[in-house]
């Protein structure tokens, strides 16, 4: 999601913490329960994790646009095509899916985050900044980041999919002074 934020600011798709603000429509992913079932902005969509906003982000950048920000980001294998055959890729190419990422390739991608080097607008950094902070602690610290959670087997897009019993988790962030 924090690719995806980037991205989506970068392409004028998200315009702030709060714009747009989406609805849910019946047929969206709801696996993430009644905090998926709200409508949703930027900032909510970063905090809930709520799949059906990034696959509305991504299907509004469309493929070239999607597959040309993971190309400039180098983000992990670059594959954006989705499930084999299905040209899936904006439903969740980020999902147990074709997108794929090393431990050693997040931690590279994050240092660009980090470093504001990433080829995208000061104000997608700026954004995506706004809505990854966990923190901002007296002392000057601020810790940026994410939370991700999966499951094996096949891409999570339908509400029968996620396998509660095998879920792994994982944060990925930063923190700056």
């Amino acid at each position: 999601k924090i690719a995806l934020s980037l991205m989506g600011f970068d392409a004028g798709i998200l315009k702030d913490e709060h714009t747009p603000t989406l609805p849910y429509r019946d047929g969206d992913v709801a696996w993430g329960g009644d905090a998926w079932r709200q409508p949703t902005d930027p900032a909510r969509w970063i905090q809930y994790s709520v799949v059906w906003f990034s696959q509305r982000v991504a299907q509004s950048l469309g493929d070239t646009r999607f597959q040309h920000y993971a190309d400039v980001f180098d983000y992990g294998n670059r594959d954006v095509s989705g499930e084999p055959g299905k040209h899936n890729g904006t439903a969740g190419a980020w999902i147990n899916s074709s997108l794929q990422i090393s431990p050693l390739e997040q931690v590279a991608f994050l240092r660009k985050v980090a470093n504001r080097t990433l080829p995208v607008s000061a104000n997608a950094l700026d954004m995506t900044w706004r809505v990854t902070e966990i923190a901002a602690r007296p002392d000057g610290w601020a810790i940026h980041g994410k939370t991700g959670t999966g499951s094996p087997g096949a891409p999570i897009t339908h509400e029968g999919d996620y396998d509660r019993a095998h879920a792994y988790g994982w944060f990925v962030g930063w923190a700056t002074k």
